[in-house]
């Protein structure tokens, strides 16, 4: 079963989920004039299976995505469009905002 790192971040009445595949935390992306750093500072919560990240993503009023794995799945999920999917270098991006 594939794992994320999930970080909850409640403020001003929003529910922030920052969640990144395992493998890539602490990682660089660069693409271009892109440089995108999954800093454990944001990203790094409690580790726990995709599935279990989902449930907190289906009820946050944001989330930031990064990675195949969880980003795969909250498509699969319905919670992101495949279209509003960012690459950089070759790694899945994206976000959610609930209104």
């Amino acid at each position: 079963m594939p794992s994320a790192y999930v970080n909850v971040i409640r403020a001003q009445g929003q529910v922030l989920v920052a969640a990144c595949d395992e493998g890539i935390l602490g990682k660089t992306l660069t693409d271009g004039k892109i440089r995108f750093e999954v800093k454990s500072s944001f990203y790094k919560g409690n580790k726990m299976d995709v599935d279990r990240a989902l449930e907190l993503i289906d009820n946050c009023t944001i989330a930031n995505l990064v990675g195949t794995e969880i980003v795969g799945k909250a498509v699969d999920a319905g919670l992101v469009h495949p279209q509003g999917i960012l690459k950089i270098c070759g790694v899945p991006h994206a976000q959610i905002v609930k209104l």
